[in-house]
């Protein structure tokens, strides 16, 4: 498996999609990373979403040692998420179940904001009030 790979696994009696990430998807993505880096170099501001699931967060705080980097947690709680997914065509069923103990784990934010109690445009009036844009 070069690149990524899904596979369903069950926890809890409920399907799970675990991704699996190997060489070729894990060079793709550190090059994102490092493509974001050399953006904000050129003098760029930046909104990147990622869902990072591997401790990308200390490569972002690395390439970005030179920039003002702010983070913001995007939360909902499980059963949300799993109702959006299962509304989308485009989601492997059971992404949010394997998704959500381990995307925000050990990652301290500037700011948080919870989508499912707050729309998208007072998520974004949040992030612009927080950080002053």
């Amino acid at each position: 498996m070069p690149g990524f790979a899904f596979t369903t696994v069950w926890e809890d009696g409920k399907p799970s999609a675990a991704i699996e990430v190997g060489p070729i998807g894990r060079r793709a993505m550190q090059g994102m990373r490092h493509a974001i880096a050399a953006m904000a170099s050129q003098g760029n501001n930046l909104i990147v979403d990622d869902v990072m699931i591997d401790g990308e967060m200390a490569q972002y705080r690395a390439l970005l040692c030179d920039f003002h980097l702010s983070s913001v947690g995007v939360f909902a709680p499980l059963d949300v998420l799993e109702a959006r997914e299962s509304a989308r065509a485009d989601r492997l069923p059971g992404l949010a179940l394997w998704q959500f103990e381990r995307v925000h784990k050990g990652v301290v934010y500037d700011l948080e904001v919870d989508t499912s109690v707050l729309s998208a445009q007072e998520c974004a009036l949040r992030i612009q009030q927080r950080f002053r844009l």
